[in-house]
């Protein structure tokens, strides 16, 4: 093979020694993606050029000679850092493949629908900073009626593949644990002991975990380190925190959540969210609470779903349109009654 390649370099020299043609040398771009896929390294292409001079001129000066082996030693090094660097190129080339397909698993994993079929309208905007997301949210179904429902959003400190493994590990945990018992407090208590048995020692999660009784109008919820709720009452059309404190799961195997609960009217909304709302970055710093809570109330005559992308949309603007942490937030508005 390097055979042909020499014969091939040995013409287009022999043809621009005799010719001066520069448009011989375009010959050259294709003889250089020839050397690449067949790997022919820098320093070997210096000898068969120095072999081409020397047939060329039989009395070529000494000096010129040996000046190929100053050439040849400095392209040695070249050539060795340049495979370095194809190896590279073809390691990152293979992990971006896997991160895009664990990317995809990912998200088919993770998928949740939005309950419908309820007197709570629903609205949900999940976004990645990266490929791989931190954050999880789900919807439950707790007595099949839909009379019950269970709203979760976790997000694990620590993010790529460890932090998608991780968050698989809530998804499956979390059904079964909420539909043996619903009270939220029990619900945080018995991930913990899940995380705190699979998880990294440099990880750890926190979640906000609620149920909504349709029977009382009644919103339970229990907190594991997550960021604070927020709840609108649209009667006195104020705004108040969703208050709940607890250690991030995977830190204390014997901890306990304490439950809060929140009567919720017709056309109350309910908020939560990851970090990612809440820490949004402007060029003045992070957004305060007071900014956030007048960006929601901005949008609050909206279906739940338009709410919460109308929201992501203005925060993304802020950010100019970049992310600097994974996105989620949850719009849970009860509906007027008719």
């Amino acid at each position: 093979m390097n055979e042909q390649f020499e014969a091939k370099y040995d013409e287009i020299l022999m043809d621009y020694l005799k010719h001066q043609d520069e448009a011989i040398l375009y010959d050259c771009e294709k003889l250089t993606k020839e050397a690449m896929d067949q790997n022919i390294p820098p320093e070997e292409i210096i000898n068969i050029h120095r072999s081409a001079l020397e047939k060329y001129d039989k009395n070529m000066p000494d000096y010129v000679k040996k000046s190929f082996d100053v050439l040849l030693e400095t392209m040695v090094g070249y050539g060795l850092a340049y495979l370095e660097h194809i190896s590279l190129r073809t390691e990152q080339r293979a992990l971006k493949s896997e991160i895009e397909q664990a990317e995809s698993m990912q998200k088919t994993l993770l998928q949740a629908d939005l309950p419908t079929g309820t007197e709570l309208d629903f609205g949900v905007v999940s976004k990645a900073a990266r490929q791989m997301s931190g954050d999880y949210y789900a919807f439950l179904d707790l007595d099949g009626k839909k009379e019950n429902i269970g709203i979760a959003l976790s997000d694990v400190i620590g993010k790529g593949i460890p932090a998608a493994f991780s968050i698989s590990m809530i998804k499956y945990a979390l059904p079964g644990i909420a539909e043996e018992h619903a009270d939220p407090s029990y619900v945080l208590k018995m991930l913990n002991k899940v995380a705190e048995e699979n998880i990294n020692d440099n990880m750890f999660i926190t979640m906000f975990y609620g149920v909504y009784q349709k029977a009382l109008h009644r919103f339970e919820y229990a907190s594991a380190g997550h960021e604070v709720g927020v709840f609108y009452e649209a009667k006195t059309n104020r705004f108040s925190d969703l208050y709940a404190r607890g250690l991030p799961l995977g830190i204390n195997k014997e901890v306990e959540y304490r439950k809060f609960e929140k009567a919720v009217a017709p056309e109350d909304v309910i908020f939560i969210m990851s970090d990612g709302v809440t820490e949004t970055r402007t060029d003045s710093g992070f957004l305060e609470r007071p900014e956030l809570l007048a960006i929601f109330e901005k949008y609050m005559k909206l279906e739940a779903q338009e709410m919460a992308d109308a929201i992501y949309e203005y925060l993304l603007k802020l950010q100019d349109f970049k992310l600097h942490d994974d996105f989620t937030l949850i719009v849970i508005k009860r509906k007027k009654e008719v």
